[in-house]
């Protein structure tokens, strides 16, 4: 089993690698795992070494650099073959208001991240898997989305622009990817307990801890599920708002609790 991991450094991502690690320790796994700090994924990198003798490469990098990520896959290749799984997991959310000039900055860093971010890890990887797919490996691309691109949510218009987007990049991938038989796997979250969710200062629904997360998605990778939303009680509140005509999504939202704007720099 080889698997490439982007946002591998906190929160969900960080939740996929151990995950994967408890399946397949002492199972000649080989893990590649991505973020922008260097620091977290070298004690990510000590912890699948020692507590679950897994192989992990590490990359320190920014997925909007799309270069950088060409070297990794790059590297990834040559050291190990093409990855049998690659989750583009890296994502961040801001408040952000359309209103403020300011924030034009954090909407684009956000489409960057959610979006591109996806295109610039899986174009490198592809031509390698198509190849492992012919000779009978698995090959599977996997998309972390949200619940939040199904409607527009008031104070996100960032977020949920970008995961509306990767939705549907990644419906278009999957048809794409049929042909090659390299499967395609979008996993639409609820509110996931990390990092990202602990500044909201609203109600979370069906809040879920990111260990337990992490082991549905796997999971629903491991079924190669095409669309999926976790957990499953988001997904009943997902079909429920696809067919809210706009007038009353607009009344239900008016007054809806917004997530906090902060300053875009740290993106």
């Amino acid at each position: 089993m080889k698997v490439f991991i982007t946002g591998a450094s906190s929160g969900i991502g960080e939740a996929l690698v151990l995950e994967y690690a408890k399946r397949h320790r002492n199972n000649s796994t080989i893990i590649g795992i991505v973020a922008r700090r260097s620091e977290y994924l070298q004690k990510l990198q000590a912890t699948l070494q020692n507590t679950y003798n897994i192989q992990c490469a590490i990359y320190p990098l920014d997925v909007r650099d799309s270069h950088a990520l060409a070297s990794a896959a790059a590297d990834f290749i040559q050291n190990f073959g093409a990855p049998n799984v690659v989750i583009a997991c890296a994502g961040v959310s801001c408040g952000t208001l359309t209103e403020h000039a300011e924030d034009i900055a954090a909407f684009k860093a956000v489409m960057d991240i959610n979006v591109l971010g996806l295109v610039h890890t899986f174009q490198p990887f592809i031509a390698a898997m198509r190849t492992a797919a012919k000779q009978g490996e698995n090959a599977q691309l996997v998309g972390i989305a949200s619940v939040a691109g199904i409607r527009g949510l008031p104070g996100a218009g960032a977020y949920s622009a970008s995961k509306a987007a990767a939705i549907s990049y990644l419906e278009s991938l999957r048809v794409e990817m049929a042909r090659d038989n390299i499967a395609v796997t979008t996993i639409a979250p609820g509110y996931i307990r990390t990092p990202m969710t602990a500044i909201n200062q609203y109600k979370m629904p069906f809040l879920m801890d990111a260990d337990v997360a992490a082991s549905k998605f796997v999971d629903a990778i491991e079924h190669q599920y095409r669309f999926v939303v976790i957990p499953w009680q988001m997904g009943w509140v997902a079909r429920f708002m696809r067919f809210i005509p706009p007038f009353l999504w607009d009344f239900a939202m008016k007054k809806a609790p917004q997530k906090m704007r902060m300053n875009w720099d740290w993106l």
